[in-house]
């Protein structure tokens, strides 16, 4: 994934930002390290700025030594290596009917999952109580073990076409899965108790009650960065707020960030549902520049990264796939127009026509590729992943139809949106993706508040 902005410089005000050009060649590098000699030719910087850079990495515990390694001449090199357990995040995916919180450590990877049952047009004084609780109750667990040093690299963007293993089912179905991570397989807790009620900030700031008072605790010895929330569109990442969500328009312009921040007493970022799924690919080694991530579950969109970035649009309305008029006579959609995408794919789904729902998908998916030259379409949503096969040959079929070379693939990672969600608090970081918060690095310190 491309930089945001690329390049290193020998600047007193960008000390911040070199850091995270380190910090992001040491994520990458993996347990094998990098040295500071590889660094510097990488970033541009002298060998000097990095050892600075790297010292203060070290004194913070951000990164560490992970041996030595032969040089051409001279004694051998030492090689660095990014510490993972040194920071955490909170990632959460609110969904219609499931809100999942994830807890991920420095590098995204999730060690601990727990889903609650939510029904989002309740609206956010009953949905945020049951969120907060969430991320409380995982937060007053024992620290969950570092990720083994043996673990395997996380995994990249999965090839075309690539089938994934046995999907979660609903919320608390036999079939549902629990969280597959470094740590082991992790058990999904019950739908949180009756919630009481949560308002929106005053014109002072203050909210309403939404959970305990004060900020959320952590293990100790578990550095929490912030709690990055991904939930249905359209809304205005930006600002923290919501818009009128289909079905459940109650939401429109609610400060979703705002009364989050006041009740966890931590850095929240919102955005959408697909856009955090696709920033969550764009990170991965191996990442195509330019693709679009189609999630089909209880709704429908898209999330784009166009030339290494994402594609949010001037109000976070780019990748609002699902409500293209695809048939101007159509079905009603919930939206209030006619002939939705989304509207004709999920009656398709409904009536139990799954390779009639991928082919109105590919329709959809054609019309990115047309309309953005994107390199691939990858899938994902609970519905693609009950039958991969169906979606991902329908949608190649329509592409292929209609002579567009682009490679389709199915995305199979669990949780996908709750990591993405944890990465829009993690990427910038790591210089991958502006943030909505000023920045995470101290221009003099460059340590992590």
């Amino acid at each position: 994934m491309r930089r945001d902005p690329g390049g290193g410089a020998n600047l007193t005000a960008l000390r911040g930002h070199n850091a995270a050009l380190v910090l992001d060649l040491l994520r990458t590098a993996g347990e094998e390290g990098i040295s500071r000699l590889e660094l510097a030719a990488r970033t541009g910087l002298t060998p000097q700025a990095v050892s600075k850079i790297t010292a203060r990495l070290r004194a913070d515990r951000l990164a560490a030594e992970a041996g030595r390694r032969a040089s051409t001449g001279g004694k051998p090199r030492t090689v660095l290596r990014l510490v993972p357990e040194a920071a955490h995040a909170i990632g959460v995916h609110l969904d219609r009917d499931e809100v999942t919180v994830a807890l991920t450590d420095l590098t995204g990877t999730p060690l601990a999952v727990r889903r609650h049952a939510v029904t989002l047009s309740d609206g956010p004084p009953q949905v945020l109580e049951t969120l907060v609780r969430a991320v409380r109750a995982l937060l007053a667990e024992p620290a969950p073990p570092p990720v083994p040093r043996t673990a395997p690299p996380r995994p990249s963007v999965p090839p075309p076409a690539a089938a994934p293993p046995r999907p979660p089912g609903p919320v608390g179905s036999p079939g549902a899965a629990g969280s597959v991570s470094a740590s082991g397989p992790v058990s999904e807790s019950s739908p949180a108790s009756a919630p009481s009620p949560v308002s929106a900030p005053d014109s002072a700031g203050a909210s309403g009650p939404v959970g305990a008072p004060g900020p959320v605790g952590a293990p100790v010895g578990l550095r929490l960065l912030g709690v990055g929330v991904a939930m249905p569109g359209p809304l205005e990442h930006r600002g923290g707020v919501a818009g009128r969500v289909t079905g459940a328009a109650v939401w429109d312009g609610f400060p979703v960030r705002e009364a989050l921040e006041a009740r966890l007493g931590v850095p929240v970022a919102l955005d959408k549902d697909t856009n955090a799924a696709a920033l969550d690919l764009a990170v991965r080694p191996g990442a195509p520049r330019s693709f679009a991530y189609v999630h089909l579950g209880t709704g429908l969109g898209a999330g784009l990264v166009v030339g290494g970035l994402p594609l949010r649009g001037e109000r976070t309305g780019a990748g609002e796939l699902g409500h293209q008029t695809v048939q101007l006579d159509g079905p009603r959609c919930d939206c209030g127009a006619r002939g939705c995408l989304e509207a004709l794919c999920l009656a398709a789904v409904a009536r139990g026509e799954l390779p009639e729902a991928a082919r109105i998908l590919g329709a959809g998916a054609a019309n990115l590729v047309r309309l953005l030259d994107i390199d691939r379409v990858l899938l994902g949503g609970r519905v693609v992943l009950a039958a991969p096969e169906v979606f991902a040959d329908g949608v190649a079929a329509v592409l292929a139809d209609r002579r567009l070379p682009t490679p389709v693939g199915v995305t199979a990672t669990p949780h996908a949106v709750a990591r993405g969600a944890a990465q829009l608090v993690l990427a910038p970081v790591f210089g991958l993706a502006p943030s909505t918060h000023p920045p995470v690095y101290s221009s003099e310190e460059r340590t992590i508040r």
